[in-house]
């Protein structure tokens, strides 16, 4: 666990870095746009949901892309503080979106687009994060690696989302796109709780 990298190889593997989270970038911008089409043509509170954690994953590249021009031990605490707090706030929106969507049994319509953007997401989101777990161990990294399982966590929320709208087209299970909402509550949570209390 102790090997030291050397020079060349440390600014081989902080370029991999900033290309993973630019890419990262540049995915979830053009997702914001494609989940508010879709989210408000569907009137699906989990599409919202996911276009909220696309900007908290906006956020999160920022925050890293930040924090590796210039490591530092107080630098690293402050950028996963930013990163926990997000998580909070998503947590928190969503828990209410969903618990209201159930309780008025408002029924969100069929969202081809959503479906197709999702399936596409995860694809895209578990290769990124797979890179990150690789790059922030080499380089020791603990935002890196991080904002890497925040990657992760959005590969698994748009399956969470896809499954959701699929159910709903299919089957018209209307109650699986907030249920796919509280999903993402409980991965969000964990992620806040984990980055606050897990000892980084």
């Amino acid at each position: 666990m102790g090997t030291t990298v050397n020079a060349a190889d440390r600014t081989k593997l902080l370029r991999r870095g900033f290309v993973l989270e630019y890419a990262t970038l540049a995915w979830n911008v053009v997702g914001i746009v494609v989940l508010a089409i879709a989210a408000w043509s569907a009137r699906s509170v989990a599409l919202a949901g996911f276009g909220l954690d696309s900007l908290i994953e906006i956020g999160a590249s920022t925050v890293v892309i930040w924090e590796l021009s210039g490591t530092g031990e107080e630098r690293q605490r402050r950028a996963l503080r930013l990163i926990g707090g997000a998580f909070a706030a998503l947590a928190l929106y969503l828990l209410v979106q969903s618990t209201l969507v159930l309780a008025g049994g408002f029924r969100p319509h069929h969202s081809p687009l959503g479906i197709a953007w999702t399936a596409l997401t995860a694809a895209v989101m578990f290769a990124l994060a797979a890179g990150k777990a690789r790059t922030g161990a080499a380089l020791a990294n603990p935002v890196l690696r991080t904002e890497g399982r925040v990657t992760l966590i959005d590969g698994l929320l748009a399956v969470a989302v896809l499954a959701g709208l699929v159910l709903n087209l299919a089957l018209g299970w209307w109650w699986a796109d907030p249920v796919a909402g509280y999903v993402l509550v409980y991965y969000a949570v964990r992620e806040a709780r984990e980055i606050f209390f897990g000892g980084h």
